[in-house]
């Protein structure tokens, strides 16, 4: 790339957005806008080494140097003048500061993936209004993306994600008593506590299909998943000549994280090549230990709000059972419960916003 990308970094204090900064580094692009959560200190550190034009933070924004804007909200600094902003909040919170980048007509390094499946459609016709695009960061989603690249959309039999099972793969077989330091130890990614969570009940790779539905278009029906304890195959694509394509690699998100900043070339990186796995191995998810993964398709397939509530009623159950309120079977339960007495308004913005507040009550109503 002959001039340096002016990125724009949405939960930068975060797993992804660390790493990210990570990437832009590597590249000596320039950071022009920041947003994180509640790590002030390592905001402020990041604020010192990139000097940002803008700034936003939901802690209460530290001190800046001269030069160095306060914004009003992470949908502010989305929305800034810069070449790609990488959306990484996690959870809902991370809607609006997508849509306003989507508005923006930017380029978006989706890595919030309760937007899309919130919001898919609605996302979507906004993206084709305003000239924006969206590259995924997800690692399964990115491979799907490099694999469907150049390919003809009626030539794709299925998607295939992957899942590494988690940390509850084998064991116990009750899983009512176990803690949250527990779920907490992922066994190949480092991740943030509720997605890690979310990859310990599966419902993390429920949300992945329902966002894979949405940003590729491809039923439901036809998007599968199979556990991959080793995590090196980051996702397939089955073509309805019966060949595969795949896109294998570590488990360094910071791969797919440049992957997305530079489409569609390719780049070097500093990290040092790793070996092939001695053995590859994959298995069909435990749909009864993890019934997270059956709601997320019932959810999909019940379209509507439906997505909406499954991602806002999953948020509180997992608060709850990381605050020791919930038990880690109970995760699913409260989410199946609220999914069940889903609004059957159709998906706009104001009816999205309503159902979302519904189901976090209608949640804690279940707790």
């Amino acid at each position: 790339m002959s001039e340096p990308l002016r990125v724009v970094v949405l939960g930068s204090t975060g797993s992804i957005g660390t790493q990210t900064l990570d990437v832009v580094r590597w590249r000596g692009w320039r950071v022009v806008g920041l947003a994180a959560g509640q790590n002030r200190a390592r905001l402020a550190e990041q604020v010192r080494t990139f000097r940002p034009e803008v700034v936003y933070a939901a802690a209460g924004t530290p001190e800046l140097p001269p030069g160095v804007r306060t914004a009003a909200s992470a949908a502010e600094v989305a929305a800034w003048d810069a070449d790609i902003v990488v959306a990484a909040i996690p959870g809902l919170a991370g809607l609006e500061p997508v849509r306003a980048a989507v508005r923006a007509g930017r380029r978006v390094a989706l890595a919030n993936k309760e937007s899309m499946v919130a919001a898919g459609p609605l996302l979507q016709a906004e993206a084709r209004r305003y000239g924006a695009r969206f590259v995924p960061v997800d690692s399964e989603h990115s491979a799907l993306f490099q694999a469907l690249a150049g390919e003809r959309p009626e030539d794709v039999a299925e998607l295939i994600l992957t899942a590494s099972g988690g940390p509850f793969r084998k064991g116990p077989e009750d899983l009512s008593g176990v803690t949250p330091e527990a779920a907490l130890r992922h066994p190949r990614w480092s991740m943030g506590p509720k997605v890690t969570i979310d990859s310990a009940t599966l419902m993390n790779k429920g949300l992945e299909v329902l966002e894979a539905h949405a940003l590729f278009g491809v039923g439901l029906d036809r998007i599968k998943v199979v556990v991959h304890p080793q995590s090196y195959v980051h996702s397939l694509v089955r073509f309805v000549d019966g060949q595969l394509k795949a896109v294998l690699g570590p488990t360094d998100m910071r791969l797919a994280i440049q992957y997305a900043l530079t489409y569609p070339e390719r780049a070097p990186t500093p990290l040092a090549a790793e070996p092939l796995p001695p053995r590859l191995d994959f298995e069909p998810p435990d749909l009864e230990r993890f019934p997270a993964l059956e709601l997320a398709y019932r959810a999909g397939a019940q379209g509507g709000l439906a997505p909406t509530v499954l991602n806002a009623a999953n948020e509180v159950a997992v608060a709850a059972f990381l605050s020791g309120r919930l038990g880690f079977t109970g995760i699913a339960r409260v989410v199946e419960t609220v999914l069940g007495k889903t609004p059957p308004d159709p998906l706009t913005w104001e009816n999205l916003y309503a159902a979302d507040a519904w189901a976090r009550a209608e949640a804690e109503e279940q707790l």
